[in-house]
């Protein structure tokens, strides 16, 4: 095969694109029309237009092919439950009477009816509704979004590419629905689930579609012989429909491996692969099987999860190696540019050279441009964006941003023994709950209260001088005074301050520490319509001052009851930020770690007893191939240790862990060797808590009995059901009572009734185990 017609045909193109517009303007509709404000029809309209707008500054970028189906009111997975007819039995009923309130309580959940669970998807900060399904499942196809989407694009010009969740990742993420048994696997319903795939690629065919993506990055896991004939079925059988368009086989995140043999024999047109995560060896697989002969490959050579610029003579040198192995090479982001901000041109706060190393999403779409032009034209024809992109990178390798040699001393001082409590657990708790005197099943929360829109007003007003220092740290106070109140007389044992002062639990930190650049505009997904600005992590970290000790000393000064000292843990600081890609994740997490460690120490000087470091990130950050574990599970346990290791054997450390798969992690919770440990538990039934007990794990635990991402007020008795779950795995010495996360999302009226049927659940339970009354009445 010559290289001269794959290199002549290169086009360019993207996996997905950012949903919630310049300005968040799907995120104010979406809350618009859960508060009654926006109607239905305007809520559409608003997102015809974000669609519209998205493929036009596709279009004029170079794009040659723009997504459809990348947009969504709330998440992917759940419109492919849609699509699927998957909806389940609770959810029904409101689904029939309105598709779109029927939609969103799958989402949310109402007064009197669970959402579905939701949980990370892959290793990424994003959530995805849980599947849920049974031997009982009857799929129905309902492709009518995809098809309308797809109408849109083609009725405006485009040549648009239909992008759909695979169908053996669909059911590899799914979940047995309630009740069934839990060994019940999703993924032997894939003879019933491909005739419903093959009805909406029939309809996609007959709506215009020449390609159409199937997205499978579960196969870049690792995968069991079944799962892999699973894939090798579905393709084959998908390949093998007349009524169809031409198939691509989408995987990213990392390393095809055993999977993809089977995808390059398999009866499709094309396969995009990620050439980023594991790149090389992606590159030398596809080698030896001998390259995709006949087939279309997309080469996904831009990193669509960080935001450092691309290096374009790389980039171009391994598409040309690429040409020898298809008949015709793309070139891509590497993944859905979802996770990524929109454009950096909206940041004015950041200096213009250090902005010129920054790739958003509008970049790195320029970036698969650039590249697609030099692949099929010559690098003669992209030599003033080659030189410059050189520039900029020789710009951020001699940085001294980048380098802090005290910082990287101190590093390499770090012994054994800094990571290590002074006491084992066994010893330390006897201190610990001695000078906290706390009942049987301790009552506390996660961290964060309601946001407000007085403190959100107060911290804008401070931004644009209408109030100074002085008045907004007035109004942070008394809303901390109101948190305090609130939660002595609803009972809680254990209090929070409720972080009125913090914009993010990661950005408030990264603003305070040295080698971190906060955006203004830099928003991303995280579920729904919660956006997050992850902080860039861009040089060496370090802490200059105390970040916490002040408003957590105020808070202490307002109670007798202990209050907690509220920390972002190092693994967390990196997975919700864009960490640097010029040192090992290792060295970055133990500088935030050492700076950590400075905070706790002032805090407990302070006189706080009760500090927790958070690290919702520690699961989903795992690698997703087990042979990688180890070594990053080494690193991640010692950062957390690193933080807390010099504490007193009578202060007490808390973590806080929530919506990914604990299972997987259990003997690096128990590595971390914190005292007490909060986790999400309440969509997933108490899952954790049977996970912990099936380990032997020795210290206090509180799975959540308030899923606090539903606007639904759990009852009393609800809670103490969950308790009394929790009970049969845990022991009630060492069982907590807090709900699943932090409240900062929720408002204050659905806040004061959970908790204070949080509280009294607990007081029921506390009196079922002193013999007051019988469980359970």
């Amino acid at each position: 095969m010559t290289t001269k017609p794959a290199a002549a045909a290169a086009r360019a193109t993207v996996y997905g694109y950012p949903r919630q517009g310049q300005h968040r303007e799907l995120k104010k509709a979406i809350e618009g029309y859960w508060k009654g404000r926006v109607t239905a029809d305007a809520l559409r309209a608003t997102a015809a237009g974000l669609r519209a707008s998205n493929w036009r500054q596709l279009a004029d970028a170079g794009i040659d092919e723009v997504p459809t189906g990348d947009f969504s009111f709330y998440d992917h997975v759940l419109d492919t439950t849609v699509m699927v007819g998957a909806i389940p039995d609770r959810h029904r009923d409101a689904v029939e009477a309105d598709a779109l309130d029927g939609y969103f309580a799958m989402a949310r959940g109402t007064q009197d009816v669970a959402p579905l669970e939701m949980t990370k998807w892959f290793d990424t900060n994003y959530h995805y509704l849980v599947p849920e399904l049974s031997p009982d499942t009857v799929f129905t196809a309902d492709s009518s979004q995809q098809v309308a989407e797809l109408r849109e694009a083609l009725a405006l010009g485009h040549t648009a590419r239909p992008v759909l969740v695979g169908p053996v990742t669909y059911l590899l993420l799914a979940k047995p629905a309630p009740g069934v048994p839990a060994d019940f696997e999703p993924l032997t319903l894939l003879d019933r689930l491909l005739p419903v795939y093959a009805e909406v690629l029939a309809d996609l065919r007959a709506a215009g579609a020449e390609w159409v993506q199937l997205d499978e990055p579960a196969l870049v896991q690792d995968r069991t012989p079944a799962e892999l004939n699973a894939a090798e079925r579905a393709c084959r059988d998908l390949g093998a429909l007349t009524d169809r368009s031409k198939l691509l086989v989408a995987s990213y995140f990392g390393r095809l491996g055993n999977a993809l043999p089977v995808l390059a024999k398999a009866p499709v047109e094309g396969l995009a692969v990620d050439f980023t995560e594991s790149a090389a060896a992606n590159l030398d697989d596809l080698a030896a099987v001998g390259g995709l002969p006949g087939k279309r490959l997309v080469a996904g050579v831009v990193n669509g999860r960080n935001i450092w610029i691309n290096d374009l003579p790389a980039s171009l040198s391994r598409l040309g190696t690429l040409l020898g192995l298809a008949d015709r090479v793309d070139v891509s982001a590497s993944c859905s540019l979802l996770h990524v901000p929109l454009d950096t041109a909206a940041e004015r706060d950041i200096e213009p050279q250090v902005l010129r190393w920054l790739a958003f999403a509008r970049q790195k779409t320029a970036e698969v441009v650039t590249l697609a032009g030099g692949l099929a034209r010559g690098t003669d024809t992209i030599a003033a964006q080659l030189a410059a992109n050189r520039a900029d990178l020789s710009s951020r390798a001699n940085s001294p941003i980048t380098r802090d040699p005290a910082v990287r001393a101190r590093s390499a001082a770090v012994s054994g023994a800094d990571a290590r409590r002074s006491l084992p657990y066994a010893e330390r708790t006897a201190a610990q709950r001695a000078r906290l005197g706390l009942p049987l099943l301790p009552t506390t929360t996660i961290g964060s209260f309601p946001q407000t829109g007085e403190v959100r007003t107060a911290r804008a007003d401070l931004r644009a001088g209408r109030i100074d220092t002085s008045g907004y740290e007035e109004r942070i106070k008394a809303e901390i005074q109101e948190v305090i109140s609130f939660q002595e007389q609803a009972g809680l044992d254990v209090l929070v301050h409720g972080e009125a002062e913090r914009n993010d639990m990661v950005q408030y930190f990264a603003e305070q520490l040295t080698g971190c650049l906060a955006t203004q505009h830099g928003w991303v997904q995280s579920y729904g319509t919660r956006y997050v600005r992850p902080p860039i992590l861009a040089g060496d970290i370090s802490r200059p001052e105390p970040m916490t000790v002040r408003w957590t000393r105020y808070a202490q000064s307002l109670t007798d009851r202990p209050v907690k000292g509220m920390l972002t843990g190092p693994v967390t600081m990196l997975a919700w930020s864009f960490v640097r890609d010029d040192q090992p994740r290792a060295e970055t997490a133990r500088q935030v770690a050492l700076a950590l460690r400075d905070e706790v120490r002032d805090l407990e000087t302070a006189g706080t007893s009760v500090i927790q470091v958070d690290e919702p990130a520690l699961r989903e950050t795992l690698p997703l191939r087990a042979a990688d574990r180890p070594e990053y599970l080494g690193w991640a346990t010692e950062a957390f240790r690193l933080s807390t290791g010099g504490v007193r054997p009578d202060t007490q450390i808390h973590t806080h862990m929530c919506y990914a798969e604990f299972g997987d992690i259990v003997r690096a919770i128990d590595d971390l060797d914190a005292d007490v440990i909060s986790l999400e538990a309440a969509r997933s039934h108490m899952q954790v808590a049977r996970e912990l007990a099936a380990h032997g794990y020795p210290r206090e635990a509180g799975p959540g009995v308030y899923d606090i991402h539903s606007p639904r007020v759990p009852g009393t008795e609800e809670a103490a059901d969950l308790l009394r779950t929790g009970l049969k795995a845990i022991p009630a010495e060492r069982l907590w009572v807090n709900p699943d996360c932090g409240l900062k999302t929720r408002g204050w009226t659905e806040t004061r009734a959970s908790l204070e049927n949080l509280v009294a659940a607990a007081r029921s339970v506390r009196g079922e185990l002193a013999g007051e009354r019988p469980a359970g009445t």
